[in-house]
């Protein structure tokens, strides 16, 4: 593998050879001032003046990659950096199997490459905004760094995809970027692309849950796109995923210290039934049956996002070689697919069941199949920290085709275990399943700030290490 040395004194630090270009350069600098301008407007909401132990990226070695210091938020040094290029990388899939990888945008596949940049972009400041307000609220000093963390490396991945843009589709890139900035979480008139960054994140359990399965998604999503035969999209992606690992750390870390937090309260106050939700609220901690709400809705939002299970522009993109499989270079077949079937879950005489059908039709569904695969783990590490509190109760993932607003299984009400309903029973139930009003207002009566160093809400355990080996009381964030 070969890489290029990180020009970390520039305006925008780079390992591209920015310098080298003058004209891709001036775009970016002219696009910069407009990025600083959404950040202070919408970013991280009464802390921007705040000192924050961060990491910042300064390398894309395996090793060494990333400095911790304390930074203002707007002083961050979002950068440009790609990971090493693979001598003799070869097109991982498709019509084009074997042959040398792209370094330039291939004409034929120009729009389907823009529109997979610009989907990938929006979702980076969309998190942002939706997360901006809950650094009023924090359980933690050590929470506030970490939701901080997590923003301004979605800040520096709309960086990256910008670059793309910018560096290889002329003005209509150019046009593209500047539309990203000007899209808003949530807008009646100019929303986020993707219906799930539309929503709110109103409190810190949501945020967790985002961080582990939305973020998780996004996983998914730069695995494939680290497969693209385009080689600056791969070599972006592959670098991208590297920070993202950090943000379904916040997600799962955090699930499982609420949960922790409360079953060792019920322990402590004799309460041996979780299903007792007033008497466990009562303790100032979530009860395990909200947990389970919560974990239903995102999940489920969060399958949305790979679309409908059978997709010809998924085809297509494989086709052609600019989006693979997961882990398409470790799977052992023709990587092309002809002939090949994969089962889907379809509704058939009133029935859900499972029917083969083409593989490249099928690209979303194997995708979602794998997600939800590397969800499974983290929910059993969650459900080991219940049993062994001595709880008999367990945390699932709910049916795929619970709560679905897109693909095969809209249209239909499903429950969690994966039973057909009629709309009368859903709607006499949805309580059950999904979070309520109740569960919404007393989530947010607990959401009281802790800026206390190495103190921790109530309703949260503190975690089992600090940051870079930092003591219990390090002051993670120094507030104005």
């Amino acid at each position: 593998m070969t890489s290029q040395k990180v020009d970390y004194d520039a305006l925008i630090p780079n390992n591209v050879g920015l310098a080298d270009d003058p004209k891709l350069q001036r775009a970016l600098e002219e696009w910069h001032p407009g990025y600083i301008d959404w950040w202070m407007s919408m970013g991280p909401d009464g802390f921007q003046m705040a000192d924050v132990y961060l990491r910042t990226a300064i390398s894309v070695e395996n090793e060494g990659w990333a400095k911790f210091d304390f930074v203002k938020m707007p002083e961050y040094r979002w950068g440009i950096l790609l990971a090493p290029a693979v001598d003799g990388r070869t097109i991982p899939c498709g019509a084009h199997v074997g042959e040398p990888a792209w370094q330039e945008v291939p004409g034929e596949y120009r729009a389907m490459l823009r529109r997979l940049i610009v989907i990938q972009g929006d979702t980076e400041p969309a998190s942002v905004e939706q997360q901006r307000f809950l650094g009023a609220t924090a359980p933690s000093l050590y929470d506030m760094r970490n939701l901080f963390q997590v923003n301004v490396e979605e800040g520096r991945h709309l960086w990256a995809m910008v670059y793309l843009l910018q560096k290889y589709f002329g003005r209509d890139g150019r046009e593209e970027a500047h539309e990203l900035l000007r899209r808003q979480s949530g807008s009646e008139e100019r929303p986020r692309m993707l219906g799930a960054f539309n929503e709110e994140t109103p409190d810190w359990l949501s945020f967790f849950m985002f961080t582990y399965f939305t973020d998780r998604d996004g996983k998914m999503q730069l695995e494939a796109l680290a497969q693209s035969g385009f080689d600056p999209l791969s070599r972006t992606c592959r670098f991208m995923l590297a920070e993202e690992a950090h943000h379904m750390f916040v997600g799962y870390t955090g699930v499982r210290r609420v949960v922790k937090a409360t079953v060792e309260a019920m322990v402590a106050a004799g309460i041996d039934d979780p299903s007792d939700i007033e008497a466990v609220r009562a303790l100032g901690v979530i009860d395990l049956p909200t947990i389970q709400r919560k974990t239903n809705l995102h999940f489920s939002l969060t399958l949305d996002l790979f679309g409908s299970e059978e997709s010809t522009n998924a085809a297509n993109f494989f086709n052609a070689g600019i989006k693979g499989r997961y882990h398409e270079d470790k799977l052992d077949d023709d990587h092309q697919l002809a002939g090949d079937t994969y089962p889907v879950s379809k509704l058939v005489d009133g029935a859900l069941v499972s029917v083969e059908v083409p593989a490249l039709n099928a690209l979303n569904a194997r995708l979602r199949d794998d997600f939800i695969d590397d969800c499974q783990g983290g929910v059993t590490r969650w459900n080991r920290v219940i049993a062994d509190a001595g709880f008999d109760f367990a945390i699932r993932l709910p049916h795929p085709a619970f709560n679905r607003k897109i693909g095969e299984f809209s249209g239909i009400e499903v429950s969690p275990e994966g039973e057909l309903l009629a709309q009368a029973d859903w709607d006499a139930r949805r309580d059950e399943w999904l979070p309520t009003a109740a569960d919404r207002a007393h989530i947010e009566s607990l959401m009281q700030s802790e800026f206390r160093p190495g103190e921790f809400a109530g309703w949260i355990a503190p975690p089992s290490k600090g940051i870079k080996g930092q003591p219990e009381d390090f002051l993670y964030v120094k507030l104005p």
